[in-house]
């Protein structure tokens, strides 16, 4: 009888531990978007995909900004369908390519009037070069957005109120910016072990909470706010790129210790959405609130130049 109740308590202690820490709060705005026009990358998959959904019900316009045509093109029907919206578009953007961002940005600026909403969530972990020569965890979190951003800036403050969000992750904790190998080797570390493939992971993501405080600082007096944020650990195509041993490891902890698509999508959704948050631009968000960070993530010579080094990489 002992251990039945043991193990019946530890089911319970389980089951609190995914409800409150592992699932936790839900973005709780009840905005539309009737209107509105937003851009999500890399929205083919996993809380991208999930979060186009979820704007589109709310009579976005949305923008599928997806490297693959063939992925895009099925995502497009797929949210269209699970939406019931027929205001969804399609555009190709690689953000291993500086010529294809600057491609999505000049038909994006001459096909669409407005953009109210910038979500920066592609991401992946692979080791490869981009086509202009950079590590491409480094070059596609980090660089292709932010030239995107850059690009379309003018647009978001002609549309003001308007919104940057950077998808991040808790792993910035464990990031550090290495600028000489920046300039060395443009990535943020050598090596290719798997240790070294989670801490250029880490750097990429310590760069999209930097570039958060250093955009918020150039904002200021527009009417265009920034947040970064952590979605949580979530069951997606992330570590598709990986070996077969980590892949496993990451699906079996998804049973359990991951989010699905959309319960990650909620702290994205409510830096879109939530009124009020306004004077948090430039802050880092988790579990649909606002963190502190440690130092360095704040740190504003660091941001100052990571901003001035993407500048003269990526050509602005």
């Amino acid at each position: 009888m002992f251990y039945i109740l043991l193990v019946l308590g530890l089911v319970v202690l389980a089951y609190i531990f995914r409800q409150v820490v592992v699932i936790g709060k839900s973005c709780k705005s009840n905005a539309k978007l009737h209107g509105k026009t937003v851009i999500v990358t890399g929205s083919n998959t996993g809380i991208g995909k999930t979060t186009a959904i979820e704007l589109a019900k709310r009579g976005a316009r949305v923008i599928l900004a997806c490297r693959s045509k063939q992925r895009g093109e099925a995502a497009l029907q797929d949210v269209k369908r699970e939406s019931g919206s027929n205001q969804v578009v399609f555009m190709q953007l690689d953000l291993a390519s500086f010529k294809s961002v600057r491609s999505f940005a000049e038909n994006f600026l001459k096909t669409e009037p407005r953009l109210d909403i910038l979500i920066n969530n592609a991401g992946l972990h692979i080791f490869d070069r981009t086509e202009d020569g950079f590590g491409m965890t480094f070059g596609v979190n980090h660089l292709g957005h932010f030239l995107l951003t850059n690009l379309l800036l003018d647009r978001l403050k002609e549309c003001g109120p308007s919104r940057v969000l950077n998808v991040s992750s808790t792993m910035h904790n464990v990031g550090s910016i290495d600028f000489d190998c920046l300039n060395t080797h443009k990535d943020l570390r050598k090596g290719t072990s798997i240790l070294d493939g989670i801490r250029i992971y880490s750097d990429s993501k310590l760069c999209n909470v930097l570039f958060t405080h250093e955009l918020a600082k150039r904002l200021k007096g527009t009417k265009v706010t920034c947040y970064s944020i952590h979605p949580g650990g979530i069951k997606t195509e992330l570590a598709r790129n990986t070996d077969a041993a980590s892949q496993m490891i990451l699906s079996n902890l998804g049973m359990f210790f991951m989010k699905t698509p959309l319960q990650g999508s909620q702290t994205t959704l409510h830096c879109a959405l939530q009124e009020g948050i306004e004077h948090l631009s430039g802050r880092y968000f988790s579990n649909c609130t606002v963190r502190n960070v440690f130092a360095k993530a704040r740190d504003d010579a660091a941001s100052k130049k990571l901003w001035e080094i993407s500048e003269r990489f990526c050509g602005i």
